[in-house]
């Protein structure tokens, strides 16, 4: 039996290895062409090709979180099921609203607002609007280039020291970017003007901004519709929510008194570090709480006995895994508890440590909260 093969045209020969041969046999696939092979993608494309490189995983995992239990009125541990890729575009919004707060004082309030049923999530706060202007380098208005265009940011001045999350130039950008729909409206009091603005499709279509005249007090609202289907879902579900609220509680706390929070319509009773401790501590349970300075505070505590916990923030971005932050504040108390230890021993008499410490706000065994300048740190 004799086997027909096709001649290379000039054009095979050109796009395949001069080893490789390219067939035609009925079943097979042909070889690949070079320009098949070797892609360029744009970088909103790439963003979503490998969201893993921006936003972390789009699959589904399963982890310990603190959250708020409503009958308690406390905190709780619960394993957790949600997509970290989802929390990170929520939690963008979010610190977004809170380092408003550290550019204007003035700012005394944001709202949350989670709504299960239509797919969407707000986030709005009454600091500085952002100036409705025109960009004239970009040619388009400043809400625009920073909310609708990558790698724009007030944070590229390394010679001032900032104390913020943003950093990088894409935040709230990525938000945009996983959702079907998204709506930005800002008021600027200096202008006497208000902007809104929609984008579509993954911010691949961009709405020409409305504006008006205004002569209400400033603020910002993003209400975004995640794209649920690039996160395996096909709505926001228990868990997630679970684990959004309980990040509402968490700006509360690192406001410093300065600013309430309010959830899905509800004024949450946190208007300081204290009173988030004692949302994990009970307030008959042993613990320490201290105002360091203007950047640190710290609470220690004693767990069940299962170990060390910590929860801890650094510029109102929560810190699950901890960090050099944490063993900061550990390394001194564990060092200071030896020590003690050590003089109780020489002095004739001992005592024991019976329970590992937890740490609120940041530090081992405890509760922490801290700001820190240029921050890189893991989340």
């Amino acid at each position: 039996m004799a086997t027909l093969k096709r001649r290379k045209t000039a054009e095979d020969k050109e796009n395949c290895p001069a080893n490789v041969s390219v067939r035609a046999v009925k079943g097979e696939k042909l070889q690949k062409s070079v320009e098949e092979t070797y892609q360029k993608k744009s970088q909103l494309e790439h963003i979503l090709l490998r969201p893993d490189s921006y936003v972390g995983s789009t699959e589904k995992q399963s982890a310990e979180h603190w959250v708020f239990h409503d009958a308690s009125g406390r905190m709780e541990k619960k394993t957790l099921e949600y997509v970290p890729a989802l929390y990170k575009i929520f939690d963008e919004i979010l610190v977004n609203a809170a380092d408003n707060l550290i550019r204007d004082p003035t700012q005394d309030t944001i709202r949350v607002e989670v709504k299960r049923k239509e797919g969407s999530i707000s986030v709005w706060n009454n600091g500085a609007g952002l100036p409705v202007q025109m960009h004239r380098e970009h040619h388009c208005y400043v809400p625009e280039l920073v909310f609708g265009q990558l790698l724009t940011s007030d944070n590229y001045d390394d010679a001032e020291k900032k104390v913020v999350g943003g950093r990088n130039g894409y935040g709230a950008k990525l938000t945009n970017i996983f959702s079907t729909k998204f709506i930005l409206e800002t008021a600027d009091s200096r202008s006497g003007k208000k902007y809104k603005q929609v984008w579509e499709k993954n911010m691949t279509v961009c709405h020409k901004p409305s504006i008006t005249a205004n002569k209400s007090e400033d603020f910002t609202q993003v209400t975004f519709y995640p794209d649920f289907s690039r996160f395996g879902m096909r709505a926001l579900e228990e868990d997630i929510v679970a684990l959004m609220r309980r990040r509402a509680f968490d700006v509360a706390a690192s406001t410093r008194q300065r600013c309430k929070v309010i959830l899905d319509g509800k004024l949450l009773e946190v208007s300081c570090f204290q009173d988030y401790v004692d949302l994990f501590v009970a307030p008959e349970q042993f613990r320490i709480s201290q105002v360091v300075n203007d950047r640190w505070e710290v609470a220690l505590g004693l767990t069940d006995g299962s170990g060390f916990q910590q929860v801890s923030f650094v510029n109102s971005i929560n810190t699950s895994r901890g960090g050099t932050h944490v063993s900061y504040i550990t390394d001194q108390v564990v060092s200071a508890v030896l020590e003690k230890i050590g003089k109780q021993k020489n002095g004739g008499a001992c005592f024991a440590v019976p329970r590992v410490p937890r740490m609120v706000g940041g530090g081992e065994g405890g509760t922490g909260e801290c700001l820190q300048k240029e921050s890189d740190f893991q989340t």
